[in-house]
């Protein structure tokens, strides 16, 4: 780990003057990468929709609820896929880290004609503890019995895994977990006709995560090395926990042990 002295003799140290003429150099690139993505931002919105005709039925706290429903009265949805495989015993840290961000928002996302949920397959039992243990608030749906995980390629079946076929950010590549994050966005019309509109993975879900962009600005900025790497993440209760592991590394481990409670909720696809 790099040291505050080994920072200090990596850089040159200036006046002043000089570092004010060195900000305000950089600060014209700052400037012109947020004109740039503004006018990224409004290509997005022009890109084109694909019509929803499948009925999704996600399982809630109140019991069975249509897509439809999830709109709760507004004409745009915000869908965080959060990693939750059926058979893990907790939630994705790594999801948890861009939850424990857009938990707060959710109420302010109201107020400007948005709602925003979480979907994951677990059973909606696993989810309401897991929310419950972390202390959230935003509504939360199981799509356990439903193809919804699969449509949006974030969930993959053991047989895909194995065929190297997943496809996910667009591209098919060979990926070693049933799970991946994503965030999706959805627009309903007057007349109740649903439009996918929009979705990102991978790095598109780093403008979510606050947390990384007050590190770029510090000395040491995210500190992972040449690739993103967010192995120094966890749970928000338990970073002083010494037995912490990934939840899916958990499970892969049972399975590999042969553990009989691996195997003991069936994959829906």
């Amino acid at each position: 780990m790099t040291t505050s002295k080994e920072l200090k003799h990596a850089h040159p140290i200036v006046s002043r003057e000089a570092w004010l003429k060195a900000r305000k150099a950089h600060l014209a690139r700052e400037k012109a990468f947020t004109k740039e993505r503004d006018a990224l931002s409004a290509e997005r919105r022009e890109l084109p929709w694909v019509k929803i005709d499948k009925q999704y039925v996600f399982d809630g706290p109140n019991g069975k609820v249509n897509f439809a429903e999830l709109f709760d009265g507004r004409s745009q949805l915000l869908v965080y896929h959060f990693m939750f495989d059926p058979e893990w015993t907790q939630g994705c840290k790594s999801c948890s880290l861009v939850a424990d961000h857009y938990n707060p928002s959710v109420i302010h996302l109201h107020h400007r004609d948005v709602t925003m949920v979480t979907i994951s397959r677990a059973p909606i039992e696993k989810l309401l503890a897991f929310r419950k243990r972390m202390g959230w608030t935003f509504p939360w749906f199981s799509s356990l019995h439903c193809d919804f995980n699969q449509d949006f390629n974030v969930s993959f079946t053991e047989q895909e895994l194995a065929s190297d076929s997943t496809i996910y950010n667009y591209e098919s590549r060979p990926y070693p977990i049933s799970e991946l994050p994503g965030m999706s966005v959805f627009r309903k019309d007057s007349d109740g006709s649903i439009y996918h509109t929009y979705s990102t993975y991978a790095r598109g879900l780093d403008m979510f995560l606050g947390v990384y962009h007050l590190l770029d600005i510090t000395p040491k900025g995210r500190d992972e090395g040449e690739a993103p790497d967010m192995s120094w993440v966890r749970h928000h209760d338990r970073y002083e926990d010494p037995t912490f592991i990934d939840p899916w590394v958990e499970h892969a481990q049972k399975k590999a042990q042969g553990c009989c409670a691996c195997k003991a909720t069936p994959r829906e696809n």
